[in-house]
């Protein structure tokens, strides 16, 4: 099982210019270094063989006669690897020579692929060496030497992995990359999936994060993984000093890179998941629509991609998957995010309050999460607008469940963020609907829970109505997901600011408006702030035990950040539950959370999410904030009534393996 992973990794060898035997043994011994770490493509640098500043010795044909005696040494010395592994070379055809990329696979060379763009400037003058490969000029098939003969040659070459359909590699060489349009883009057009790019690329002061962003941008824009391996520091001379800057990147993602001038010996290596690329290409009309206008004619070679590294249960993978996709690792970069997700909510929020004209807001507050994030970007949307906050109507409803923690918070919330806070108890409202119903008020069962919900609800339109207001939704993506709502209670608003916040990314909202506060002086604001962040979540429709929370909803639905993972991974990639498992078990460590623990909430997961749609299917407007939503006019339009057989199955199979 390769869950959908290809692992490649990039070398720069300790090279010697011109020393073409020296170099190929050193290569071979990367090879089988990679081998060990299981990996399936590996990428040299540009001439890797002769090295790339070799200038007009590359006219000499000892240098010439050399390297091919050496491409045939390196299939010698790996004809025992799995690994497919591209080395660079010089190569003559039709008495042209040209700059080429070497396939090779278990002693075998199976391509050569050319390099399009020969650049004519300052310290790369390669134009006086090489001839620019041009498809209509070139053989098909260039045979090297006795033993390296019929070689499929050219621009036009894919080698496609008859074990995984998810591996089609292509190559180009070094500026290759850097023109407007770049040869890799038509050979992914044309299905390949991974770009290997042998470069030299010297260094000089900002070029790294050019050269960076240049790779990540252009693996985004392909759909693509792309390996690129530069020259490393012993390629340094004359004028030039290379740094062996090698980046691994996938759909505009840095998966791996070095560091520059890392030791030579070291490999730089990723787990690309291209089962995630495929999903995106997929799901992406306009990367199809250039696919049939930019046909064109590519030759494809088979060959048998190495073991995956997964096929033993318990490999870990070589690059880490986030506990909280939805939340960035870094704080710097999660600062960041929050504002931007922040702004984007109280905008949607402040365009609908400018189009109504609406001056009033009205807000159900409960002392929790949802609601304290909604008030406060609520206030922000009003800050926009130019309305006084007081125009905020925080309506808080104590009931069975209300604590004294919770209410004590939601009151201070309204007073410090400037709402006007109204406090309607509406406990013998419920009581009496209890007795218009013939509910028994001690069965505390769903109806007992349903009708509270119910009741709040009713309460905020009917304020609404009689202000001239809107009700804010509180309710998030995670509860959006499992159906943890109820159908026209807190399931309905006249806009969910929230709607499209997972839970794990609505504490660090409400963190980010504590820190804000503090900063701005308002630290009874951020006081109440934190206490809110460690309250237990819960609706609070139980009655409290001993004066604390009763009902905690993480041990009725289970842990949110799983939830959350799960819900990322079956919405952004529409991965499988073995899939998911997987990564859930890659990104959760045993202690955390058990291979059991994981696919029970997983079971539960779908279970929930497949039951729950219709709520979903006629949810109100809600600003969207990133790549997974729900909304049913157009993140997610899924039938009421699907069933989940498919799934569970799956689910059910997998309860029945031993990890």
């Amino acid at each position: 099982m390769d869950y959908g992973f290809l692992r490649g990794a990039c070398a720069s060898p300790a090279l010697s210019v011109a020393d073409c035997d020296g170099n190929v043994q050193i290569m071979a011994d990367l090879v089988r270094k990679a081998q060990k770490q299981h990996v399936q493509l590996l990428v040299f640098p540009e001439l890797s063989i002769t090295g790339y500043t070799c200038g007009d010795l590359f006219l000499q044909k000892t240098l010439y006669d050399g390297a091919i005696r050496a491409l045939e040494r390196l299939c010698t010395l790996t004809r025992h690897t799995d690994v497919l592994f591209c080395v660079g070379l010089p190569v003559i055809a039709k008495d042209q020579r040209y700059n080429a990329a070497a396939f090779i696979q278990k002693g075998k060379v199976l391509a050569l692929v050319a390099k399009t763009y020969i650049p004519t400037y300052s310290e790369f003058y390669e134009r006086r060496w090489f001839t620019p490969a041009d498809r209509s000029l070139m053989p098909q098939t260039v045979t090297l030497s006795e033993q390296l003969t019929d070689i499929p040659f050219g621009t036009d070459l894919l080698l496609s992995a008859q074990n995984n359909p998810l591996v089609t590699v292509a190559a180009e060489i070094c500026e290759d990359l850097w023109v407007p349009l770049a040869p890799s883009t038509q050979a992914c057009l044309n299905g390949a999936t991974v770009i290997a790019n042998l470069s030299a690329s010297n260094e000089v002061v900002g070029k790294a994060a050019y050269r960076s962003l240049l790779v990540s941008a252009h693996s985004a824009k392909t759909v693509s993984a792309y390996l690129y391996a530069d020259a490393g520091h012993d390629e340094s001379t004359t004028d030039m000093v290379f740094a062996g800057h090698n980046i691994i990147a996938a759909n505009g993602s840095i998966k791996a890179q070095s560091k520059l001038f890392a030791p030579s010996s070291e490999l730089t290596i990723a787990d690309i998941d291209l089962e995630a690329l495929s999903q995106d290409r997929l799901k992406t009309e306009t990367f199809a629509d250039c696919t049939k206008n930019n046909r064109s004619s590519f030759r494809t070679i088979a060959f048998t991609l190495a073991p995956s590294p997964f096929e033993k249960a318990g490999q870990k993978l070589m690059c880490s998957v986030s506990k909280q996709p939805f939340v960035p690792h870094a704080e710097e970069e999660r600062r960041e995010r929050c504002l931007s997700v922040i702004e984007l909510q109280a905008e949607g929020l402040a365009k609908r309050l400018r189009h109504i004209h609406c001056t009033s807001a009205v807000i159900g507050l409960s002392g929790g999460l949802d609601s304290t994030l909604a008030l406060l970007v609520t206030a922000r949307a009003f800050d926009k607008c130019g309305i006084d906050r007081k125009q905020i109507c925080a309506v808080t409803m104590p009931c069975f469940g209300t604590t004294g923690r919770t209410y004590k918070n939601a009151c201070s919330l309204a007073s410090h963020t400037g709402a006007t806070l109204k406090e309607i108890d509406i406990k013998e409202a419920v009581l009496q609907h209890f007795k218009d119903i013939g509910h028994d008020k001690d069965i505390h069962d769903v109806t007992y829970e349903n009708c509270q919900a119910r009741k709040r609800t009713q309460v905020l339109m009917d304020i609404a109505n009689s202000t001239n207001g809107i009700v804010i939704g509180t309710g998030d993506l995670s509860e959006l997901a499992l159906g943890w709502c109820t159908y026209n209670g807190d399931h309905m608003s006249m806009y969910g600011v929230n709607a499209s916040i997972p839970k794990t990314l609505v504490r660090h909202l409400v963190a980010w408006f504590s820190d804000d506060a503090r900063e701005q002086k308002n630290t009874q604001l951020s006081e109440t702030l934190k206490d809110i962040l460690a309250t237990p979540v819960s609706p609070e429709l139980l009655p409290p035990s001993q004066g604390d929370i009763s009902q905690k909803t993480e041990e009725l639905v289970g842990p949110y950040e799983l939830h959350d993972f799960f819900l990322y991974y079956v919405l952004r990639f529409g991965f499988s539950p073995r899939k998911i498992l997987f990564l859930a078990q890659q990104a959760f460590d045993k202690t955390e959370y058990s291979r059991e623990t994981i696919l029970k909430w997983l079971s539960a997961f779908y279970r929930r999410f497949f039951a729950q749609q219709f709520k979903r299917s006629c949810m109100p407007d809600g600003a969207k904030v990133g790549t997974v939503n729900l909304s049913p006019r157009g993140d997610w339009r899924m039938p009421s009534d699907a069933s989940c057989a498919l799934w569970k199955t799956e689910l059910d199979a997998l309860s029945k393996e031993h990890n």
